[in-house]
């Protein structure tokens, strides 16, 4: 689902009252999102390798999503006006400096970062999980776009002979995910 369909989308859709706690997790979500296009971003420019400049033009279409629902109820956003790199949550900060030195070690490891950083993701938003519809259909979306990227990542590096050991999420549903075809949104 392309931006300008997702802000129609999102358009048709009644706001909500946002608790606080959700509130939190939008604002920590947006940052995460920029936190995978600017390490994907880093991790092309080392190693100039498409699946890092294609999956980092797909995190901008999420972090954009975010941000249509940051304008929707009028919260500022913690990532407008931030350099690439640069992220107001110190979580967030010291994730990226490591994601990003660990990628720079080698391919393999880039690789491994990218597997990692959508992996995490998925559990995140998983953990932020809500019943506002309009939030709870972006996050869909974006955990949905994570699952097939972290599909991506781990097929090349099982083309490179490397086994992708999950972190974040269990074995049982990354085996799920790895065994099932890459997905697509359809709007209903």
């Amino acid at each position: 689902m392309g931006a300008e369909e997702l802000r129609a989308r999102l358009s048709r859709m009644p706001t909500s009252t946002l608790t606080s706690q959700q509130i939190d997790d939008l604002l920590w979500t947006r940052e995460e999102e920029k936190l995978g296009h600017d390490v994907y971003a880093a991790l092309y420019d080392k190693w100039q390798l498409p699946i890092f400049a294609n999956i980092a033009s797909a995190e901008q279409t999420h972090t954009d999503a975010i941000a249509q629902l940051l304008e929707r109820y009028n919260l500022d956003d913690p990532a407008d006006g931030e350099p690439a790199g640069l992220f107001t949550k110190p979580d967030l900060q010291k994730a990226y400096d490591e994601f990003v030195a660990q990628g720079n070690q080698s391919l393999v490891a880039a690789l491994t970062v990218g597997a990692t950083v959508e992996e995490m993701d998925i559990f995140d938003l998983q953990q932020r999980a809500t019943d506002v519809p309009d939030v709870a259909l972006v996050y869909a979306i974006a955990q949905m776009a994570s699952r097939n990227h972290l599909r991506l990542f781990v097929t090349d590096l099982a083309q490179r002979d490397v086994t992708y050991t999950p972190t974040y999420i269990s074995q049982d549903e990354y085996n799920e995910i790895i065994s099932s075809p890459l997905e697509r949104y359809f709007a209903g």
